[in-house]
């Protein structure tokens, strides 16, 4: 028997001690203050953590899995020649596998969030990054901020603060203007179904993955960009 609750009250008020009751968590739609206080918790308690969210034409996905250890399903190693007159074993088929255990290791969000782009080694990075992440950035400052998510009654108005808070995000990283053009404000309204159905099917495909530990796990962000049709996984942090 499975026992299904609904808890409807809001996780900031909760205790630390009532994120330590689960094997897995999944944070969506919340602040980086509370996904990263969760995180932090779960990573004491050695449990899997899970955050994503979209806005609009934009959506990512964030695990943090600590030291995780999973199987994977790799081709059989052919045979090596050999020289003895011993005859020699039949050769292996093309579509034999073998199980084999890896171990990944991730990064608490804190730490993804709070990379220092002005060093030479993250700055040779920056073109190869996908631009959702520093999207996701601005869009997550604007909902520490106001306390809110964007809105489509106050578009016009969340447009423009948007938009100062890209310049400042990216000011404070010492990022181009081209890495995040102002254009980027116009879609992030809204949870759109596609969308919505992209980011939602690789967290539940991730969770199974985790929870199964089989196969190799994306770590530690898939980002997914509407507007050009993109999805990445990338390693930040």
């Amino acid at each position: 028997m499975v026992e299904v609750t609904a808890d409807d009250s809001d996780p900031r008020d909760k205790p630390d001690s009532y994120f330590s009751e689960f094997d897995v968590i999944c944070a969506t739609c919340c602040s980086s203050s509370l996904l990263t206080r969760i995180d932090k918790i779960c990573a004491d308690k050695n449990v899997k953590f899970f955050a994503g969210d979209v806005f609009g034409y934009y959506g990512y996905m964030f695990s943090d899995l600590g030291e995780h250890e999973y199987a994977e399903e790799v081709p059989k190693p052919k045979e090596k020649k050999s020289d003895s007159d011993e005859p020699s074993p039949k050769k292996v088929k093309d579509h034999e596998t073998v199980i084999v255990k890896k171990n990944a290791t991730f990064t608490r969000l804190q730490h993804a969030l709070d990379v220092d782009w002005t060093t030479d080694k993250n700055s040779k990075k920056i073109r190869r990054t996908p631009n959702t992440y520093f999207i996701m950035q601005i869009l997550l400052k604007f909902m520490e901020q106001n306390g809110r998510r964007v809105a489509l009654g106050s578009r016009e108005d969340d447009i423009v603060v948007l938009n100062n808070i890209r310049n400042t995000v990216l000011e404070d990283m010492k990022l181009n203007d081209s890495v995040v053009s102002k254009e980027f404000s116009s879609y992030c309204f809204a949870e759109l179904s596609p969308v919505c159905a992209i980011v939602g099917g690789v967290i539940g495909q991730e969770i199974i993955k985790a929870v199964s530990q089989r196969d190799s796990p994306h770590n530690n962000f898939f980002f997914y960009n509407g507007v050009n049709g993109e999805g990445l996984v990338d390693k930040i942090g």
